[in-house]
């Protein structure tokens, strides 16, 4: 095995890859509690029961796919890089597409499906780094940054720090309230443990939250630790029967949504990995292709458990920093995540007010790309800046990204710049048109 994972040529062994997988599971473990929450829309109130999806049974395919996907990621590519549903695609999956456009979560789960299998097509076929050129990069930034600022919404919501007001849409909560207060208690905490940089602070401070929850009353006590596992029977399965329904100029454009994040997050995150770890050969990412398939494979595998779009963590970097270097660390990650399923009691202590600093916090983390931006740059700034406001004010990401990139080819033609515009860009143009013209 220590040959296999090549831990003579990276200097490593088998104390410091596990410790590195304990540490990237403890700083992306959140997941397995925020992710049941998201897809099950349980901050919001008065929903049919037929729009919320199984928290037991996400849980469950939650740490599934994490570990499948992880254990693919540390097998096949040998990086020390963790997978799970990520965080954004879950917020466009529950909010954008199953709440705020009406589509089945069944329906949306073959949305997943679909964008995995074209994936993996695009993958082995080598056309990945094409489309990666075709996008610019002020794009790319301005999608990350607005899907924090979305997701940071949705946190402060979650707590009741934001709510609702007949005059301006939106205004200052309750903050005497107690549910509110226990929030801004794990946002404060969780604030403290990021900046002490504490590995897991994110976790940790959702842990500590939850326990003065209980302490104070706010939050319900557990019947036991650990548990059977829930039944996957209520999510299990329905991307296929729902395969159908994906056919439509809606879901085209969610397809292109889960996509499109779920391209440029896990190659931004791979390269962020392995140049910290030192694995970079001549500003290229050795095994690039194999990634990339352990990638899409885990959505494709999720998809078809009942979950949203698995990705690459950045939290991976949690465990370079504690000394992982081989996919042997990925290996330890992935049966934790196993182990994980045993632990699904704990959902019952995972309110809204414990997971709203962990979005809030991840907000933060995502808006770092606006400094990358060049808003010096009027025809760059446009596009850029509706493409970031319009998530959060519409409630939507696809929205956002259709009206960036509507205006994009418009100012930059405007300018003179017309040759810098990609043939797909102008083909996404006439899709997002098309795409406000179904809306309307």
């Amino acid at each position: 095995m220590k040959k296999y994972f090549q831990f003579e040529q990276l200097g490593t062994n088998y104390r410091r890859e596990t410790i590195a997988g304990l540490t990237t599971f403890l700083s992306m473990a959140y997941i397995l509690f925020v992710n049941p929450a998201m897809l099950s829309l349980s901050d919001i109130p008065d929903l049919p029961a037929e729009m919320r999806m199984d928290q037991g049974a996400v849980f469950v395919a939650t740490a599934l796919a994490a570990a499948i996907g992880t254990l693919l990621m540390g097998i096949i590519a040998k990086y020390p890089v963790a997978l799970a549903p990520g965080m954004g695609l879950n917020a466009f999956f529950a909010f954008s597409v199953v709440l705020g456009m009406g589509v089945p979560w069944q329906t949306a789960l073959s949305g997943v499906l679909v964008s995995g299998i074209i994936f993996i097509g695009l993958t082995l076929t080598g056309l990945r780094e094409k489309i990666i050129n075709a996008i610019p990069a002020e794009l790319k930034f301005a999608v990350g940054a607005g899907i924090g600022l979305f997701i940071t919404f949705v946190g402060f919501q979650g707590a009741g720090i934001i709510v609702t007001d007949p005059a301006t849409l939106v205004a200052l909560g309750d903050l005497t309230d107690g549910n509110t207060l226990l929030a801004i208690f794990g946002l404060i905490v969780t604030v403290i443990l990021m900046v002490r940089g504490v590995n897991g602070g994110v976790f940790y401070g959702m842990v500590l939250t939850a326990i003065v929850g209980m302490i104070t009353g706010l939050v319900n006590t557990p019947d036991a630790i650990v548990g059977s596992v829930p039944s996957l029977e209520p999510t299990f399965g329905a991307a296929l029967t729902n395969f159908g329904d994906v056919f439509t100029l809606q879901m085209l454009v969610v397809i292109l949504t889960f996509l499109f994040v779920d391209f440029f997050d896990t190659a931004g995150t791979l390269v962020a990995v392995a140049n910290q770890a030192g694995l970079m050969k001549d500003n290229k990412l050795p095994r690039a292709g194999k990634a990339l398939f352990a990638d899409s494979a885990a959505t494709v595998v999720g998809s078809v458990l009942g979950t949203s779009t698995t990705t690459s963590y950045v939290e991976s970097s949690a465990g370079v920093a504690a000394g992982g270097r081989s996919g042997f660390a990925s290996v330890v990650t992935a049966i934790l995540f196993l182990l994980a399923i045993f632990f699904s009691p704990l959902l019952s202590v995972v309110t809204s007010a414990v997971t709203a600093p962990a979005l809030i916090i991840v907000g933060v983390l995502m808006v770092s790309t606006l400094g990358k931006i060049s808003w010096d740059k009027f025809e760059i700034a446009v596009p850029a800046f509706l493409t970031i406001i319009a998530m959060p004010l519409t409630y939507s990401i696809a929205t956002g990204i259709a009206a960036g990139f509507i205006f994009y080819p418009i100012t930059m033609m405007v300018k003179g710049r017309a040759k810098e515009i990609h043939p797909v860009m102008y083909g996404l143009f006439v899709i997002f048109i098309l795409y406000f013209i179904f809306l309307s």
